[in-house]
């Protein structure tokens, strides 16, 4: 009976440590981990998840082209794959392209052969679509354990996060000026910022867009896009 309890014990920790690993934004078993790059110039990357959906694309093209802006967004291959036009619009926008999976499954205990199809349909769909430049990847709900750093590492990419999550601190009741807030606040030089402005839930973050980007301005912050902060500011 004690060596039971012993056992459920171990196991428990175990699965706790896991848990906590799979969230964290310092540290994973395999390969490079990016939630900011270390630089003193003041630039800083605007990233979407999810999508493409027309609802997401046709609010935001036009509102990055007005606040002349260029952003990152990671897909999904199975939306890609569902509105095949949306992706090359972003494209022929300026904007850059990651990868985000194929069907948004959390990828923590996952086969090999899992992570690899999810990543590596959803890379072919992006090149469909006509993108030619580095495909950064994050992983969905930026949760990862073994076997997914594990295939990145192995395949040369990087597990890409973030380091400003302004969505992440609203209360039941969320509010576009208190979010851009968040963000001003706490956005540095080489930070990723993480919004999701793809469905009709995301009102509120859709309204927090012109807020953020003009606040991050006035502290004197230029935009980028994830593969410029990456190749022109990482060894700085």
């Amino acid at each position: 009976m004690k060596r039971a309890a012993l056992v459920l014990l171990v196991l428990l920790a175990v699965a706790v440590i896991g848990w906590r690993i799979s969230r964290s934004r310092s540290f994973q078993f395999f390969g490079g981990l990016v939630t900011r790059v270390d630089t003193a110039e003041p630039v800083v990357a605007l990233t979407f998840d999810d999508g493409p959906t027309a609802l997401g694309v046709d609010f935001i093209l036009p509102l990055l082209d007005s606040l002349d802006v260029r952003a990152t967004f990671f897909l999904t291959g199975r939306e890609i794959a569902e509105s095949p036009e949306l992706a090359p619009r972003l494209i022929a926008a300026g904007h850059a392209i990651g990868n985000h999976s194929y069907t948004h499954s959390q990828m923590v205990l996952k086969s090999l052969s899992f992570v690899r199809d999810e990543i590596e349909q959803t890379d072919a769909l992006i090149r469909q679509a006509g993108w030619t430049g580095d495909i950064p990847f994050r992983p969905p709900y930026g949760k990862r354990l073994l076997v997914l750093p594990y295939y990145l590492d192995a395949t040369g990419r990087k597990t890409l996060l973030w380091d400003v999550e302004p969505e992440s601190n609203q209360g039941p009741e969320p509010d576009p000026v208190a979010m851009a807030t968040d963000a001003i606040e706490y956005a540095r030089p080489g930070s990723i910022i993480i919004m999701h402005i793809m469905y009709e839930s995301r009102r509120t973050s859709r309204e927090a867009i012109p807020l953020i980007v003009d606040g991050l301005r006035d502290r004197g912050f230029r935009f980028v896009t994830v593969q410029e902060l990456m190749q022109a500011y990482a060894n700085d």
